[in-house]
């Protein structure tokens, strides 16, 4: 992923002994082809880095400044989950029982044992539905939902998994709005972010639309065998209905823009893929769940300890090549050598726009990396700078095992 080498002024700074980052994020603008992006960085909720660069706008040159939010992608997965798990931690729902005990409608064709867990680990075999949408019907909750009650899983739900790129946020989705009345959406802002002042939404309000910028197409790939065995996969029916619903969602882009640059999917509530956050955001909700920023930690450690035990790792069913990706209940977890965190407490999600949010509750950081650069298959921006924290703070990089675990070796 080669820069321009134009490295824009920068904006914020780090606190002494986190100039790494810094030097990172530079590095992303000079070598790895940043137009525009922010990282933030919590340890123990406290802020040590908060930097900011670049274009936020390209066709206009409107700059990327302060309270500058962009599209997550997939990095919303990791905020349902959240979300999901301060339901367990309320009392209101058990992972491990069917998800019919909330959504009786779901048991048909052959889902009846379904669990939640399984559907927060990529486990349900529910990655696409046979079903086509418009835009319309995808931005209005309900059909997506009902196709998913009629589906019928492409494997034995439990005995294997494959990534589930869009359904996960209806599937999760609707467990969260069974139990509390409330859209994930709703549910965030009403327990989240709005008490503790987070620029971060499924659902955008029209208020804070100005502020948000416009993501770039994914540049050009190196040519890679990895790169043309995900190729391969996603050309296959079953990734692109998976991916598009049939259509109604063209990724990355339609007609050479980016999908989720249109106004009406960022208002809508589509919580596998449409969140948008400021890079303050983000960060500030992956710290408030290891430490105490603006009220109580939002996750206990018992119940990270249970979120970040390993299910789902390997080969998936589908044939996506093997990265090291490996997921909890919810969150990716640590994975190198695609997506190394900071150590086997880590937890979070990635996105691809290049977004990356995480937290860890051995070292108590919350991070978020936002660029509106969409980046290709193997793209390292987000990795650089989480390799930058860890040296700052001491930490092990981790190295890849085979059966789900993580080991550390040391720089």
């Amino acid at each position: 992923m080669a820069g321009s080498g134009d490295v824009p002024a920068l904006s914020g700074g780090a606190e002494p002994g986190f100039g790494r980052v810094v030097e990172a994020f530079v590095d992303n603008f000079r070598l790895r082809g940043d137009v525009g992006a922010g990282c933030v960085v919590y340890v123990d909720g406290t802020k040590v880095v908060d930097v900011w660069a670049g274009l936020a706008d390209r066709r206009t040159r409107r700059p990327w400044v302060e309270n500058t939010s962009a599209a997550l992608f997939s990095c919303t997965k990791g905020v349902v989950s959240v979300c999901a798990h301060m339901l367990v931690q309320d009392g209101l729902l058990d992972l491990d029982v069917p998800v019919s005990t909330y959504w009786p409608e779901f048991a048909g064709e052959g889902k009846e044992g379904i669990t939640t867990r399984q559907v927060l680990a990529h486990r349900a075999g529910l990655v696409a539905v046979d079903a086509s949408f418009t835009r319309a019907e995808v931005c209005a909750w309900d059909p997506p939902v009902r196709a998913l009650e009629r589906q019928r899983p492409l494997w034995r739900p439990g005995t294997a998994h494959s990534y589930h790129p869009v359904t996960f946020g209806w599937l999760a989705g609707e467990v969260i709005r069974r139990i509390t009345g409330l859209t994930p959406g709703a549910f965030l802002r009403s327990r989240i972010t709005d008490p503790r002042r987070l620029e971060l939404w499924i659902g955008l309000p029209e208020s804070v639309r100005s502020a948000v910028a416009w993501i770039e197409p994914p540049l050009e790939e190196d040519g890679s065998d990895v790169y043309r065995e995900i190729a391969e996969v996603q050309a296959t029916d079953t990734a692109i209905r998976g991916m598009t619903m049939g259509e109604a969602l063209p990724f990355p882009t339609e007609n050479g823009v980016v999908t989720m640059n249109d106004p009406v999917l960022q208002a809508a509530e589509i919580p596998g893929v449409n969140g948008i956050a400021t890079p303050r955001g983000l960060a500030g909700l992956y710290a408030a769940c290891v430490s105490d920023l603006r009220g109580p930690r939002l996750l206990s450690p018992e119940r990270v300890a249970d979120a970040i035990v390993p299910q789902s790792w390997g080969q998936m069913f589908l044939g996506d090549p093997d990265l090291g990706q490996r997921w909890g209940a919810g969150f990716m977890i640590s994975s190198p050598p695609i997506r190394p965190m900071l150590s086997e407490h880590s937890f979070g999600h990635d996105g691809a726009g290049g977004q990356l949010g995480f937290a860890d509750d051995e070292y108590r950081v919350g991070f978020g990396y936002i660029s509106n650069q969409m980046a290709p298959a193997l793209d390292q921006r987000a990795n650089e700078l989480t390799r930058a924290l860890g040296a700052c703070l001491g930490a092990p990089e981790p190295s890849r095992r085979s059966d789900g675990g993580e080991r550390a070796a040391w720089r």
